[in-house]
């Protein structure tokens, strides 16, 4: 019976060996199905001594093949491991790492959504004589061993939701959080909250919690694997990936086919976009790799549990130690792990400090800060970094004596003298009662303060009663090109809104590209927004330096942004500038669909922390436009992915600091931005006849097999979701904005 076993467990290794490597011919791996088909012809003329001696040599022939294999593996075949059904799950992970542990949040297909696991668990620690148990909040998406319902760990909107609302509780309990990554990416759907929507909400919430976060990857596939990731320490299987998209969406858009990609082409990006966890390593997007056995971890391997268990235990001792600040004998022992096998020895609290949470979200924000800053390229000279230091300086020191100090005390004074004002009208009033009466400053009745006729005019009549609309007008400082084309244009609502035939001078010059019947938006340039909303002639363009690069070396990827800079006269598809709009100083950055589609790599991210710090110096609103993006450049690779939460978290400083974060968007925007830094905002708007979302029409129906109906992604159907505030009139932004800035944002703006 024993020989049995052992046969049918080589037998399953052997099919899990051919799945990894799939149809690729492999000396090592015909050798074992040669040697393993010829054992089992002759085991029926075999005794059993000599059957236990052939099983035993057939085992040492597969490990000794396993290793040699090991060290042959493909980027695409790491990939094809951790999808494997045989891959260890999160259940695995509870069950062997942790001492006890209670599923919260659903249970198995009887949850919000099964595709995630949430669970309060115990770690055992020695303490002397004596056991802690330490509590700590696991989340993680979770794949099964072939179950179905998990869909794959591909996590919809309100499983993230709920994730987010247990790390909320983790922080309430002052408990540590481990989050492990087992998804290909989010499900994407806009039902809400929606799927880019929640995502950005995880990361905004997750960059301020004030708790250790250890994250673990084991398949990282973009936004979805950002939705739970950003952590203190992150840590990474050594045969997992991390990844901005799969090599199966990499290679159909490379290879511009409708049709299903060819695995050479599949295998060839999963190589160009370095996925595999030395690689991440190397780039500086986790901090340590744990080692699996040969061809990847399985259920069946406790010694890796056992090493996982050490891992994530040293990881949270480590962040603790850092912000919380142990002994100097303890502090010694875990920055020299070599002291110890085992981080359990060491007894290290994980409940922090009031001074040691704040200075935990302020180390997680200089870590995310830190990274992928040599993925672009800074042409400044040495002069001019040095002038844009001591300009920050002086800033720092000017907002501080202006805004914090003078400020502060001239506040102080206006509220006292607008009481007493106050208390002077009360009185003059009568409402001061008799002693008001016996003074004569009032009758004792309330009296209507006297209007001057102008005033009361301006208040009450139209600014252009013989027009019949208070609209003058529109005169433009810039003119689309498509003005001087002499044609006709048909508007898309022709059949549904009976619209006529529009003239393209008229159309694109005086109408500003909105159909004069309809009020359906044709797309125009994003130089028209720049002159006629923000008045970029007269604004100041600040960081133009910083260019778009090639960080991964991605081959045919240098001409592609050569060509792009040099057709738009631009070195990424981000521009950043301080303007006036009506009088208000404000900073602008806006997202070029022209250059690269408006893709996020690794430039475009430091523009825009740039723009956040900027305006959190200077004290100014900061407005986003995306006049279209499609997502995070692939061609990069993590260097794109990393942005998410790095320019998330430079926002959601701002907006601490009581600024006034402002995103509108513009003809498609869609993907990581909006998953992000774009969706966290707390005012988003939206241009009319936009399209929001987390995917295309075509993701959708290539991901889910679902059609999504007419107009899925259209701003009315976003604003009906709740994931916009407002949609606008082309023509009306300039006001609007204006309006925006008088009405909305924190205490902190220069002009409050």
């Amino acid at each position: 019976m024993d020989i049995d076993k052992r046969t049918q467990e080589l037998a399953a290794r052997l099919t899990y060996i051919r799945d990894i490597f799939g149809q690729r011919e492999n000396a090592s791996v015909a050798m074992l199905r040669t040697r393993l088909e010829e054992f089992l012809e002759q085991a029926p003329h075999l005794g059993m001594r000599e059957l236990s001696r052939q099983v035993a040599m057939l085992e040492e022939l597969f490990i000794l093949l396993e290793g040699k294999l090991e060290s042959e593996l493909t980027p695409m075949d790491r990939v094809r491991i951790v999808r494997h059904p045989q891959r260890i799950c999160l259940k695995d992970i509870l069950e062997n790492v942790y001492d006890n542990y209670t599923e919260i949040g659903g249970q198995d297909e009887w949850s919000i959504d099964p595709g995630i696991i949430i669970a309060r668990a115990t770690i055992a620690r020695r303490m002397g004589k004596k056991t802690v148990h330490q509590s700590v909040m696991v989340v993680g998406q979770e794949k099964g061993h072939g179950q179905e319902f998990r869909n794959a760990g591909s996590i919809k909107p309100w499983g993230n939701a709920n994730a987010l609302y247990y790390m909320r509780v983790a922080e309430i309990e002052n408990i540590p959080i481990h989050s492990y990554v087992f998804t290909p990416g989010a499900y994407p759907v806009e039902d809400y909250p929606g799927a880019a929507q929640q995502i950005a909400k995880n990361l905004y919430v997750m960059a301020g919690l004030k708790v250790p976060i250890v994250s673990v990857f084991s398949e990282g596939g973009s936004g979805g694997a950002e939705a739970i990731a950003l952590a203190d320490k992150r840590l990474m299987f050594s045969h997992g990936y991390y990844s901005v998209i799969s090599p199966e969406g990499a290679a159909a858009i490379e290879g511009g086919l409708k049709d299903k990609a060819t695995p050479e082409l599949i295998d060839t990006c999963a190589r160009r976009l370095r996925i595999t966890a030395a690689d991440n390593l190397e780039l500086g997007f986790i901090d340590r790799v744990i080692q699996e056995p040969p061809l990847g971890a399985r259920p069946e391997h406790y010694e890796f549990f056992r090493q996982l268990r050490r891992e994530v235990i040293r990881a949270t001792d480590e962040v603790v130690n850092v912000v919380e600040g142990l002994g100097p004998l303890r502090g010694m022992a875990i920055r020299r792990q070599a002291m110890t096998d085992d981080p359990q020895d060491i007894f290290v609290r994980w409940s922090l400090g009031q001074n040691a949470r704040t200075k935990l979200v302020r180390r997680r924000f200089e870590k995310f800060r830190a990274m992928s800053r040599t993925a672009c390229r800074d042409n400044r000279t040495l002069g001019a970094r040095i002038y844009s230091g001591l300009e920050g300086v002086l800033w720092a020191a000017h907002s501080t004596l202006r805004h914090d100090i003078l400020a502060r005390h001239k506040r102080r004074l206006l509220h006292l003298l607008e009481a007493l004002e106050a208390e002077l009208r009360a009185l003059r009033q009568g409402v001061g009662g008799p002693l008001g009466r016996f003074l004569g400053l009032g009758d004792g009745q309330q009296r209507r303060l006297e209007v001057p006729p102008e005033a009361l005019e301006r208040l009450t009549n139209l600014s252009c009663p013989e027009e019949g609309a208070c609209r003058l007008e529109d005169t433009w400082v810039y003119v689309s090109p498509k003005s001087r084309e002499d044609r006709t244009l048909t508007c898309p609502n022709t059949p549904t809104h009976g619209c006529l035939d529009l003239w393209a001078p008229d159309l694109f010059g005086e109408f500003a590209g909105v159909c004069s019947f309809c009020g359906h938006h044709f797309p125009l340039e994003f130089q028209w927004y720049l002159y006629n909303v923000f008045g970029f002639a007269q604004a100041y363009e600040f960081n133009r330096e910083l260019e778009a690069i090639n960080p991964l070396s991605y081959e045919g990827f240098d001409l592609k942004l050569e060509q792009a800079k040099r057709q738009t006269g631009l070195g990424s598809s981000c521009i950043t500038f301080e303007t006036h709009i009506e009088g208000v100083t404000t900073v602008v950055a806006v997202l070029v669909s022209p250059f690269r589609g408006g893709t996020v790599g690794a430039a475009e991210g430091e523009k825009l922390i740039r723009a956040a710090e900027r305006a959190m110096l200077k004290r100014t609103p900061f407005i986003l436009y995306s006049h279209g993006t499609a997502g995070i450049r692939i061609q990069e690779g993590t260097c794109g992915v990393i942005q998410m939460p790095r320019v998330t978290m430079a926002v959601r400083r701002y907006i601490e600091a009581g600024g006034l974060y402002l995103v509108l968007y513009d003809t498609n925007s869609y993907a990581g931005p909006v998953a992000s830094f774009l969706g966290c905002s707390p005012y988003q708007f939206a241009v009319r006849s936009s399209n929001i979302g987390f995917a295309g029409p075509g993701v959708i129906r290539e991901t889910t097999g679902v059609d999504v109906p007419p107009k899925y992604h259209r701003a009315f159907s976003a604003l009906s979701r709740g994931h916009i505030q407002g949609i606008w009139d082309r023509r009306d932004i300039k006001k609007n904005l204006h309006q925006a800035l008088l009405t909305m944002g924190g205490k902190n703006l220069y002009y409050r």
